[in-house]
Parts: C-alpha cells; sequence; structure tokens
C-alpha cells in the first residue's frame, strides 16, 4: 500500500478503481463500513483499491468555528491501513481546492486521476464549490462518465448516529464509554514523555507526563492501557489542571492554568523520559477535583488506583497486557 499527499505525487493506475471518499476523522463505526464496502467491491470487480480524504478538515478553513480533530493525520492513516487499500490519497484541503466545481471534481479528480469505476462515500457526502453536489448529483455525473456510485447508511448504536461530530461531543464531555462504543475502539492519544515537576514521584505515584499533538484531550481521571511498542501495561491518567496545587487553583492563579497529562502505570518503576507511547482510554473514574492538601490526594489516588484493578479484573482486559 502506498500514500500520496498530493494529486500531482499519483501514478498512472494499473487498472479502474474502487473508491472511498471522506474526511475519516476518528474512524468511527460508520466509517469501517464504508472501508468494508470497499475491500469487497475491489476484490469482487478487481478493482484498484483507493481512498480518497482531505487534511486538514474542510470545517478548519469554512466552518463557523475551528473543530477539534478526533485524531491526527498519521493516526488516521494508520487506522485506514488496517482496511488494506492498494492506496491512499490525501489531498491538501485549501481554497484553491475548495473552489473546484462539483463536475471538475469529478471529471479531473475521480475519472481522470483516480480511473473510478466505483465511488463509495456516506449517504450525507457533499462535494464540489459551496458543498453543492451531493449522492443524487454525484450518482448523475457517474452515469455521464461510467463509474458506479454506492451510498452508504448510517450505523446506529443505543439509537444515536454515529457521527464524528458527536463523538467530538462526547469526548470533551468526558463520556469515554459512549465515544469508544461509536469508535468500536478505545480512544487512543499519542505522545511523548516529558519531564515534569515529579510531583507524583513524592506523592508516592510516579507519572508520565505526556505532552501530545492531539487536539481532544478527555478531561478527568481514567483507567488506561499505555502503549509502548509492542507492550502494553495497565494504568490510571489524570489529564487536567491539577487544582490541588496553589499555583493552579483558580481564583489565586496569576497565569492560566496549564493543562497537563499525567500517567500513572501500575507496578512500574523504570525511567521511560523521551519514550513514544500511546494512552488508550478505558473508563472514567471520576472528574478532577481539588483536594485539601497532598495526603489527601494520595488518599484518593490509592482508591483510583484500585478501582482500576477492579476494573481490569471484572473485565478481563489483563489479557491485553504484557509485562
Amino acid at each position: 500500500m502506498k500514500i500520496f499527499r498530493s494529486l500531482n505525487a499519483v501514478p498512472a493506475l494499473p487498472r479502474k478503481t474502487a473508491l472511498a471518499i471522506g474526511n475519516f476523522d476518528g474512524l468511527h463505526l460508520g466509517h469501517q463500513k464504508i472501508l468494508r464496502f470497499l475491500a469487497d467491491e475491489a476484490g469482487e470487480k478487481s478493482l484498484f483499491s483507493c481512498v480518497l480524504t482531505f487534511s486538514p478538515h474542510p470545517e478548519k478553513i469554512f466552518g463557523p468555528k475551528n473543530i477539534w480533530m478526533i485524531q491526527t493525520l498519521e493516526q488516521r492513516l494508520e487506522e485506514i491501513e488496517k482496511f488494506s487499500p492498494d492506496m491512499i490519497l490525501v489531498v491538501p484541503f485549501d481554497r484553491q481546492f475548495a473552489g473546484l466545481g462539483g463536475k471538475d471534481f469529478v471529471q479531473e479528480i475521480l475519472v481522470k486521476t483516480l480511473r473510478a469505476g466505483t465511488v463509495i462515500v456516506g449517504s450525507g457526502f457533499r462535494f464540489g464549490k459551496d458543498r453543492l453536489g451531493d449522492v443524487r448529483s454525484l450518482r448523475r455525473f457517474g452515469r455521464q462518465f461510467g463509474f458506479d456510485v454506492k451510498a452508504i447508511a448510517p450505523v446506529k448504536r443505543n439509537g444515536l448516529m454515529v457521527s464524528s461530530s458527536l463523538i467530538r461531543d462526547l469526548l470533551q464531555q468526558g463520556r469515554i464509554g459512549a465515544a469508544n462504543l461509536l469508535l468500536g475502539r478505545p480512544y487512543s492519544i499519542e505522545g511523548d514523555v516529558e519531564r515534569g515537576d515529579a510531583r507524583g514521584r513524592r506523592l508516592g505515584f510516579p507519572t508520565a507526563n505526556i505532552q501530545t499533538p492531539n487536539e481532544i484531550i478527555p478531561s478527568g481521571v481514567y483507567v488506561t492501557i499505555v502503549e509502548m511498542g509492542d507492550k502494553r501495561y495497565p494504568s490510571i491518567t489524570n489529564a487536567g489542571v491539577r487544582p490541588t496545587f496553589q499555583e493552579y487553583r483558580g481564583h489565586q492563579a496569576r497565569t492560566r492554568p496549564r493543562f497537563s497529562i499525567e500517567t500513572h502505570i501500575l507496578d512500574f518503576r523504570k525511567n521511560i523520559y523521551g519514550t513514544s507511547v500511546k494512552i488508550h482510554f478505558l473508563k472514567k473514574i471520576r472528574e478532577e477535583r481539588e483536594f485539601g492538601d497532598a495526603q489527601e490526594l494520595a488518599a484518593r489516588i490509592k482508591k483510583d488506583l484500585e478501582s482500576a484493578r477492579q476494573y481490569y479484573k471484572r473485565t478481563g482486559t489483563r489479557h491485553l497486557i504484557q509485562n
């Protein structure tokens, strides 16, 4: 599989394509349905399978407010790769591309560059200048230029329509269980372990301080899994402003509180500064809150750790952990 990051980089393709188009932020259950259909369609019709996606998200250019992405582009590509398309094309989304008319988008990109034989989209797909194109007009172009169009119905879970916008809202509310249900896997962030102020170590619970490019960090205390290379470790993660410590008390703070991500790995004592890690969020334990002093906080952390151990024992998640 190859990844191309501009239209000009795409070589002459060997045959017609099964082409899935979308932003695919989060690669949730609805996106997975589209990519499974892509794989089946390519296999049944001997088509070259291609995923067309965009970066940045169009709403970051034209939206009424700047949205926060569920994944970085690289995380999105990593999830798409699991469905084994022959090719992924990431088109830089800018004002010039956005100004492309619907017919030009179809004729120049889908037909000439990507040799579309079957185009697979979500039922709410829009395209072209001012997003005037829809599935109906795409089918009309398909008849004109010789490709089929398959519109995939959305997925529902617990009566909710699975969508990236809903998942963003759930994550920002800290509703990790509901978000994970719609994602079809635990929500994850990744980053590097940096040096902190060692407060966790002084409390008896050393933490890895994570610097991440991810835009959505659920606030609170969570049962998590830390992934380092090919190993996974049970952990708890606190994401927030650490209100217990004097300099972060809102009414006394001289500067805006700094949001931090601190992960304590259970029964682990290795130095991992500078290591790249992934944090998988499994279950929310509680909201972040202010305690009277460090001793009270330490006592609460012990309870949080016990909650995590009970969760692993109850769910059997420990079989995922490699020590």
